[in-house]
């Protein structure tokens, strides 16, 4: 198969295999992408008459067609077609003729790239908020399930002060719909078309950028032809960035929920059918998920850093090291959106056993509620109180913890969970996801549309 910078001298093997390492098999991912991009250029290229009207649905013809094998299974991209780009091109000059050696105009490999990279990233990112939006339901429902279950709050991984498993799961429920604002951003920066930026410099053909990025539902083309390109690898630092907060999120929970599940703290009892056994000790439910989780926010935090560094210094203009960004960036995706998926499962199938997570109350957790009653009752400065307390620790006693939390009712606290508040804000942002959602999908069937 002819690549797309073929001229009359053959690549040495050992480079070939060098310069395309993986990009023919991640590039199987960005298959449906390069279909809808060639879709919009080719119908560009025929409003400036480029190619005919005849052309044009010939090489429609031939794209769908892909898009079909593709789907089947029978379309692959081999090494020799270096990417998808070369095996998509190639495939439909087999199947259309000329007309698919004419799609190129006014394109360079570079924007394709990155045409491709976000119209798939556009997609990725509208289902890993999707999934974040679902766990922070399930968190919010297993919050108001739980909200008078108290359990031993730490600071400094001790005992601290009365907390519930309410005020608990809440808090992760927020920090997601924090997540959500940072992918909503990533996702805002992802949504600027790069289609005619060419080799960074512009092409000299009066191609239409805003007609391409109304077809392929961009907010608007990336204005600056250089930014276009220097773009590339900022835009995925932002995205992972986004992912890396999720996953670090979602590890503290994992990490809180193994603990919890121990048998010396019995707070929480994981599913069976979750949790793997040991290939020696009969009695073994590991939480294997969870710990995994903790690993994967740690593959993702990396893949952060792997794309900052290859973008660290790079020349203005297309550098092929920002080939490299690619699989970070559908590995992060790709694990954020299952993260989110398995510990939603997990979450909704959690069984708290409220006895057990009494059990680590003893009266000094109560120390500091005792000082702040003196100080607030008895006139006593708190600082005073705070003294007289902490030297007279055995003289406390114990008090009943569901009490104590729902008597915290400022605005977070164990008695008042704000729960409601979470919950228009989740539905906000899920309304307006469902939209974006739709509009993108619309946006997909025109340009699939026969």
């Amino acid at each position: 198969m002819a690549k797309l910078w073929a001229k009359n001298y053959d690549l040495d093997a050992t480079m070939e295999a060098f310069t395309v390492g993986k990009d023919y098999i991640l590039d199987m991912e960005l298959v449906e992408a390069d279909v809808l991009g060639n879709l919009a250029q080719t119908a560009m290229l025929e409003k400036i008459g480029i190619v005919s009207k005849d052309e044009r649905a010939a090489a429609k013809k031939a794209l769908l067609e892909i898009l079909k094998e593709y789907g089947g299974g029978a379309f692959r991209i081999e090494r020799s077609d270096e990417d998808v780009h070369t095996a998509v091109e190639n495939a439909v000059t087999a199947k259309a003729g000329d007309v698919g050696k004419k799609i190129h105009t006014a394109r360079s490999r570079n924007d394709q790239v990155i045409v491709d990279t976000r119209i798939y990233t556009r997609d990725r990112l509208i289902e890993i908020m999707d999934v974040a939006l679902k766990m922070a339901a399930a968190l919010l429902d297993f919050a108001e399930k739980n909200k008078d279950v108290p359990y031993p709050g730490r600071t400094h991984t001790q005992v601290a002060m009365p907390s519930s498993i309410g005020l608990w799961a809440g808090a992760f429920a927020e920090a997601l719909l924090d997540d959500y604002l940072l992918l909503q951003l990533a996702y805002e920066l992802n949504n600027q078309n790069p289609l005619g930026s060419a080799a960074s410099y512009g092409v000299s053909v009066p191609i239409d950028r805003e007609y391409t990025t109304k077809l392929l539902g961009f907010a608007k083309p990336v204005n600056n032809v250089l930014y276009a390109n220097n773009s590339r690898g900022k835009f995925e630092q932002t995205i992972i960035f986004a992912c890396s907060q999720v996953m670090l999120d979602l590890a503290k929970l994992a990490n809180d929920t193994i603990l919890f599940a121990i048998p010396e703290f019995g707070y929480f009892k994981l599913p069976a059918k979750y949790c793997p056994g040991s290939s020696i000790m009969p009695q073994k439910k590991n939480p294997c998920q969870l710990e995994l989780t903790r690993s994967k926010a740690a593959t993702v935090t990396a893949a952060l850093l792997e794309v900052m560094m290859i973008g660290k210094g790079l020349y203005s203009g297309y550098n092929r090291d920002l080939q490299d960004s690619k699989e970070p960036l559908l590995k992060s995706l790709a694990i954020t959106r299952d993260s989110l998926i398995v510990n939603r499962m997990i979450v909704e199938t959690l069984e708290v056993d409220p006895k057990a997570a009494k059990k680590g109350f003893t009266p000094d957790i109560f120390a500091a509620d005792v000082a702040l009653r003196m100080a607030t009752d008895q006139g006593i400065p708190f600082r005073d109180a705070y003294k007289q307390v902490g030297l007279n620790l055995d003289a406390l006693k114990a008090q009943d913890p569901v009490a104590n939390i729902k008597s915290k009712t400022h605005i977070g606290a164990p008695g008042n969970l704000g729960l409601d508040r979470a919950r228009t804000t989740l539905k906000s942002f899920a309304e307006k996801l469902a939209s974006e959602a739709k509009r993108v999908e619309d946006v997909k069937r025109a340009l699939l549309k026969d």
